[in-house]
């Protein structure tokens, strides 16, 4: 078995080296997935029986809004090129990474299932990247139909944690974000600290690395499935969500919401049960104790 793992510089990528330390991971800097011919080479160069695909463009709220065609047009090409390119050179399996950001704005029960994907149009905030993904579980689908691949998609909740992008606050997930602008907030001696919206969206929130073992877990077992990845009993608002870290930061603090910003789709709680029973023994890191891993990095 060799592995070979695209966006191995980011979130879930460093978290997956620190339990899967064998696999060859890739960065934008190695190979560029957007361009077909870099991509067969990377194949060429690396011949890998196992591909767990995590590249992708990423961004928060404004980023999306402000350059959807970008979002789009990179993911697309990626997405498809690295699927291509796997059933050329005869890779046994492939694992993807979607967002449960594609799933739709709204429906009529919540948490949504995985059938629910298609059932609906996704939010208007970040509309291209959902539907760039979107395509990629349909190429996915399609690939495994009509030439019989094993190729599937695991679709996560919102993720944190210590090895995501400090560098650019664009790029940092929401709960690292969190953590870092409390952690500052509190070297300046401040008394409160800014957040987008209303504080109202519900949301799950996952550790990067409870990501990882679940994928070292499907490679390890051969787990074909396609399915939700997210805590269970776990959708809190995010001013719930902003009060449990304050206490777990043991920081006394005001939350002032800037509601001239978006707050996001409301609600996109993903559905565990299938998670559940493909894995009834997996245990999720603690709230406290993934914060502590942020803070440590800071």
């Amino acid at each position: 078995m060799k592995i070979l793992v695209t966006g191995g510089s980011g979130l879930t990528g460093k978290s997956l080296q620190n339990i899967l330390p064998n696999a060859v991971y890739l960065s934008s800097k190695d190979y560029n997935l957007i361009n077909l011919n870099e991509v067969e080479k990377m194949y060429k160069d690396h011949n890998p029986t196992h591909v767990v695909h995590l590249a992708a463009r990423v961004g928060g709220i404004m980023e999306n809004v402000n350059y959807p065609c970008d979002f789009f047009e990179e993911n697309i090409l990626m997405n498809s090129n690295v699927i291509l390119m796997a059933r050329k050179y005869n890779v046994e399996r492939l694992t993807a990474m979607l967002t449960s950001c594609s799933y739709p704005d709204v429906v009529k029960k919540y948490p949504m299932e995985e059938s629910d994907f298609f059932s609906g149009p996704p939010t208007k905030f970040n509309f291209s990247y959902a539907i760039a993904k979107r395509a990629m579980a349909t190429q996915i689908d399609a690939s495994n139909v009509q030439y019989g691949t094993k190729y599937n998609y695991l679709i996560p909740c919102n993720l944190y944690g210590e090895h995501d992008n400090f560098d650019n606050s664009n790029k940092m997930h929401f709960i690292t974000a969190l953590i870092k602008k409390i952690y500052d907030a509190k070297q300046l001696n401040k008394r409160n600290i800014t957040l987008f919206g209303t504080g109202k969206p519900l949301r799950q929130f996952m550790h990067s690395h409870d990501l990882a073992r679940v994928i070292k877990i499907v490679i390890q077992d051969d787990v074909v499935e396609c399915f939700n990845v997210a805590p269970p009993n776990q959708n809190y608002s995010v001013d719930k969500m902003a009060r449990l870290t304050l206490e777990v930061m043991k920081v006394d603090m005001e939350i002032v919401y800037d509601s001239t910003k978006p707050d996001g789709q409301y609600n996109k709680e993903i559905s565990t049960t299938k998670f559940t029973k493909l894995f009834p023994d997996f245990e999720f890191m603690s709230f406290e104790e993934g914060i502590h891993r942020v803070i440590k990095r800071i």
